[in-house]
C-alpha cells in the first residue's frame, strides 16, 4: 500500500494504477458477482456525485471511498466472482478506517471524514430510512451485521452531531446506487486534476 512518506505524484500515479479496469490490476476485483468491479463501483459513484453536483471534496471522497478494500479484503491475486473474501468474513475488517488512514496523510478532513464515515451513514440510513435495509445487496447486509446492525437511538443521536456526517450519508446513498454493470463513466484521467488540487502541499 502507500506510505505516507509517497510523494504527491507518487500517490497520484498509485491511484491511477488502482483505476485499471483491465488484467491484473487492483481495481478489475470485483465488487459485486464479478458483474461490476472495484473500480467501476468507484467511479460509479464519484459520477453520481458529479451528476449531484457535489463540491470538489465529495467527488474525491466518492471516488476513493473503498480504496481500503484493497488492504483489507482482498488477497493478493483473488479474482473470486463471487466475492467470497467478504461474503466470507466472520469480523469487520473496518476498511472505511483503512482507507481514511491511507488518504490521511494526502488529504484534508473533509476528504477523509466521508470516507471514514461512509459504513456509519449505512448504519444510520437503515435506523432511520424505512426500506433502506431492504435494499441492500447480499455482501452489504452481511457486512452491515458485523458492523454493529442498524443503529440504536443514541448512536443515531451521536452520528447526527457529528462532522461530516452529512456528507457521509450523500456518499452512501451514490455509493449504494453505484453496482450497474456495464455503465459507462469517466475513467480516473477526468478526476485527476481534481485530486491534484485537493491534495496537500
Amino acid at each position: 500500500m502507500i506510505g505516507t512518506s509517497a510523494s504527491n505524484e507518487k500517490f497520484i500515479e498509485l491511484l491511477s494504477g488502482l483505476f485499471a479496469r483491465t488484467g491484473s490490476g487492483a481495481g478489475s476485483r470485483p465488487y459485486r458477482d464479478d458483474a461490476v468491479t472495484m473500480a467501476e463501483h468507484m467511479l460509479q459513484t464519484a459520477a453520481l456525485a458529479e451528476r449531484a453536483g457535489a463540491p470538489p471534496h465529495l467527488v474525491a471522497a466518492a471516488l476513493l471511498h473503498d480504496v481500503g478494500h484493497f488492504g483489507t479484503d482482498f488477497p493478493e491475486n483473488d479474482r473470486d466472482g463471487r466475492h467470497a473474501a467478504m461474503l466470507g468474513a466472520r469480523t469487520d475488517r473496518r476498511h472505511e478506517e483503512a482507507g481514511a488512514r491511507l488518504l490521511a496523510p494526502f488529504f484534508a478532513p473533509e476528504v477523509t471524514e466521508p470516507v471514514r464515515l461512509h459504513v456509519a451513514a449505512k448504519r444510520y440510513l437503515c435506523a432511520v430510512e424505512p426500506g433502506f435495509l431492504e435494499l441492500l445487496p447480499p455482501q452489504t447486509a452481511h457486512t452491515l451485521d458485523l458492523q454493529g446492525g442498524p443503529m440504536p437511538p443514541d448512536e443515531v443521536a451521536a452520528f447526527e452531531a457529528t462532522v461530516g456526517a452529512e456528507d457521509a450519508v450523500k456518499l452512501r446513498r451514490w455509493d449504494e446506487g453505484a453496482i450497474v454493470p456495464g455503465l459507462a463513466t469517466p475513467d480516473f484521467a477526468h478526476y485527476r486534476r481534481l485530486i491534484e488540487d485537493l491534495l496537500k502541499g
